[in-house]
């Protein structure tokens, strides 16, 4: 199943389950985590220790109970109960900060490697834009969850507990009877309205993603939109996504306030029985100034931590929907995979079989019909045919971009789908039909195809792709930045780069994927000599529309609807008289109609 960007969160997702997958990146810190959790007791101690000494500094203020003193003793450790509350926060924060960052980036980083390791299928279906907002949201939403676990749930949830502990140990049972019944009430009735007003923080995910799906989707297509002069319906459809959102957006923030208000009135009752209870124990004499002073204290300190934990189960919520979007990317399953005991692809002599391959999209398109054809070691075999013949999805087929519904394809007797996709596409380099580059320089998308290539290696491999004396024309010369998918080159310059990358590359074998479809004529032949030399000594598959570009070929297959329909040299195929010179006839009329054209313009 493909992942959709826009789809909400599942319902029934497992939160804990997701959380659990969590640990190993924590783990991998744990004498950190074990120092920040001790810092984090240490610290509570000390705000719990706060109070305490407060009631002993008013009852020795207390004028009615005796002879006035000023207890500096209390007062430095109020102050220092302070200090150290404040210090192993801060230390806390410190120490934990390498163990946040670090599961960061190991999710994001096992992401980023599983989506490479998806089928080509899902990145055809993908919606890039998307997916970028669900990774940056998933990773965020990871340092969330760390945030309010270790430095706001738990710590509250210890707060409470050691706050229990001493109103049950110094004060009549009703105090602590009070605490449990507030505190129980406000976790239910935050629980029911966060509930309940979460279906507009997923509307608001999904039309955030939605249109920055969109956004991204225009700008990449820039060109295409300004053909058509398109830009006020990309700017339509982008802000009608918007204003989905903003109308989600209103909503959640309204049911926010009425869920706050809630919070502040369970609050405001709960503090206001504990007053009238302390209050009274002050009047009957069984309790101080000091101890109405520590009860007050103790709430406030409890319900302050606890008003905010109201905010953080919200937090904490989008922050699981959020991270449910990204596991659910990492969820996916993959569609091509080495088996268990793939090897590596050893090549040697390059000889390439196809035997018997069917393939189909789904069941009710059928691709490739049973195809079978061998290229021979240091030959060269064209395929040709009709649009939508499967041409291209011959050589998608020989990368283990796809897997054939039946057959095989064979690389010297050895069975691609039995080795390791790695080696395989290490053994065979590729000149697509659409080029697209990185945005960086002409250097770094050469380079590419080695890294640890020398600049005498680039410069060869541009001469032989006829592109270096026009690449030292250039301001920058190789230190050019071709722009986002290649944009500040034409197609032919683009082209020239892709081939001066697979020259770099130098594999056994070769796929030049109609790798000639823009350039003009005059460039083109300019092009064929330099991929005619790169072509020698490696097995080469081409896959051409231009029939002129692979009359050398030592064998040319015709598909036509998924079928092999004929096999054999130019001339063979031409003396046939069959789908193949009927291709021909009319490329050759279609050349030199423009010829006479190109002439009577001249004229």
């Amino acid at each position: 199943m493909i992942h959709r960007p826009t789809e909400k969160p599942h319902s029934n997702r497992k939160d804990w389950d997701n959380i659990k997958r969590l640990f190993p990146y924590i783990w991998d810190f744990k004498g950190r985590v074990i120092l920040a959790l001790g810092c984090l007791v240490l610290s509570k101690l000390a705000v719990v220790g706060m109070p305490l000494v407060l009631k002993e500094i008013v009852d020795g203020l207390d004028t009615s109970r005796g002879e006035l003193v000023l207890p500096f003793v209390l007062l430095i450790a109020y102050g220092g109960l302070r200090l150290t509350s404040s210090l192993f926060n801060e230390l806390r924060d410190a120490i934990f900060a390498r163990v946040r960052y670090h599961a960061m980036r190991g999710i994001s980083r096992r992401v980023l490697k599983h989506l490479y390791s998806l089928s080509l299928k899902f990145h055809l279906d993908r919606k890039t834009g998307g997916i970028t907002r669900d990774l940056d949201r998933g990773t965020t939403s990871l340092s969330s969850i760390l945030n309010y676990l270790v430095f706001n749930i738990i710590p509250t949830a210890a707060e409470f507990t050691l706050v229990a502990i001493i109103l049950l140990g110094k004060y009549e049972p009703r105090f602590a009877i009070v605490t449990f019944f507030t505190v129980a009430i406000y976790i239910g009735f935050t629980l029911a309205v966060t509930n309940w007003r979460m279906h507009f923080r997923h509307e608001m995910n999904a039309h955030e993603s939605e249109a920055n799906s969109a956004a991204v989707d225009g700008l990449l297509n820039y060109e295409t939109v300004k053909y058509f002069t398109n830009e006020n319906y990309e700017l339509g459809k982008y802000d009608g996504t918007l204003e989905k959102w903003e109308i989600a957006a209103v909503k959640s923030q309204t049911s926010m306030s009425i869920l706050n208000f809630g919070q502040g009135a369970v609050i405001a009752i709960g503090i206001t029985f504990m007053m009238v209870y302390a209050a009274q124990g002050v009047v009957s004499g069984v309790m101080t100034l000091g101890d109405l002073v520590l009860v007050n204290a103790m709430m406030l300190q409890l319900f302050l931590p606890l008003n905010f934990l109201g905010i953080i189960y919200r937090a904490l919520k989008y922050s699981l929907a959020d991270m449910d979007m990204m596991l659910r990317l990492l969820d996916t399953k993959q569609e091509i995979k080495d088996v268990d005991d793939a090897k590596v692809l050893n090549v040697s002599h390059a000889r390439v079989n196809f035997n018997n391959v069917s393939f189909s999209y789904n069941e009710n398109r059928q691709i490739l019909d049973k195809v079978s054809f061998e290229i021979p070691p240091n030959h060269k075999v064209a395929i040709v045919g009709p649009s939508g013949a499967g041409k291209s999805t011959l050589a998608r087929l020989l990368f283990r971009f796809y897997a054939p519904s039946s057959g095989s394809i064979l690389i010297d007797e050895q069975d691609i789908s039995e080795a390791t996709q790695e080696s395989l596409r290490q053994s065979i380099g590729i000149v697509p039909q659409d080029t697209v580059l990185f945005n960086d320089t002409i250097d770094h998308n050469i380079r590419y195809a080695n890294l640890d290539a020398t600049d005498e290696d680039i410069r060869r491999a541009a001469k032989m792709a006829n592109i270096h004396d026009f690449v030292e024309s250039l301001p920058d010369k190789y230190e050019t930045v071709v722009g986002e998918r290649g944009l500040k080159l034409s197609g032919g310059e683009k082209q020239r780069v892709a081939i001066a990358r697979v020259i770099l590359k130098n594999p056994k074998i070769l796929v030049f994927d109609e790798a000639t479809s823009s350039l003009d004529s005059h460039s083109e032949q300019q092009i064929l000599s330099s991929l005619k030399q790169a072509a020698e000594k490696h097995t080469t598959l081409v896959i051409a529309h231009r029939l002129s570009t692979i009359i050398d070929a030592d064998n040319i297959i015709v598909l036509d609807k998924g079928k092999v329909v004929e096999q054999g040299t130019h001339k063979q195929l031409l003396d046939v008289n069959g789908l193949y010179a009927h291709l021909w006839k009319l490329q050759q009329e279609e050349r030199e109609h423009k010829l006479a054209l190109q002439a009577a313009n001249v004229v």
